[in-house]
């Protein structure tokens, strides 16, 4: 299996067997703590073929810089046939979130697992700023936009 498609987004639909993907991003930000981002979904396209059928476990997390889940991992069964003379079937994977909320900022990172295998990594910067529109800075004295 090929992960073609792994983003964190303002929103994503599945249109016909097409994912459409609005706002793709890899950064949040807040003046204060903690940080909360009122919708935004993880967006996947994944691309099977004929050595992939049969059942696979799907796992999703969301982890901190060690490692440590930051919420409980999400869990989905994927059976997959290809189509008598298909060589493969991609499958659009959308899940949404709202609110996601962090408690401090940091780097974190939503790992994709199929059978226990991590097969995507999607990094998200959480930024705390300090300041006003013009001149902010980030949480230890960096410069950066807000």
């Amino acid at each position: 299996m090929d992960i073609q498609v792994a983003t964190l987004c303002d929103a994503a639909q599945d249109y016909n067997s097409k994912l459409c993907v609005l706002g793709t991003f890899d950064t949040i930000g807040s003046r204060g703590t903690p940080i909360v981002h009122p919708s935004c979904a993880l967006a996947l396209r994944v691309c099977f073929r004929a050595a992939d059928e049969g059942n696979h476990k799907m796992n999703i997390r969301l982890i901190n810089a060690d490692g440590k889940d930051m919420m409980q991992a999400l869990e989905a069964n994927v059976d997959i046939r290809i189509p008598e003379g298909s060589d493969f079937i991609t499958r659009n994977m959308i899940l949404n979130f709202q609110p996601l909320r962090f408690e401090t900022g940091g780097t974190y990172s939503f790992e994709v697992l199929f059978n226990g295998e991590a097969y995507a990594s999607v990094p998200l910067r959480v930024l705390v700023v300090e300041g006003g529109e013009e001149g902010a800075t980030l949480e230890g004295g960096k410069e950066g936009a807000a």
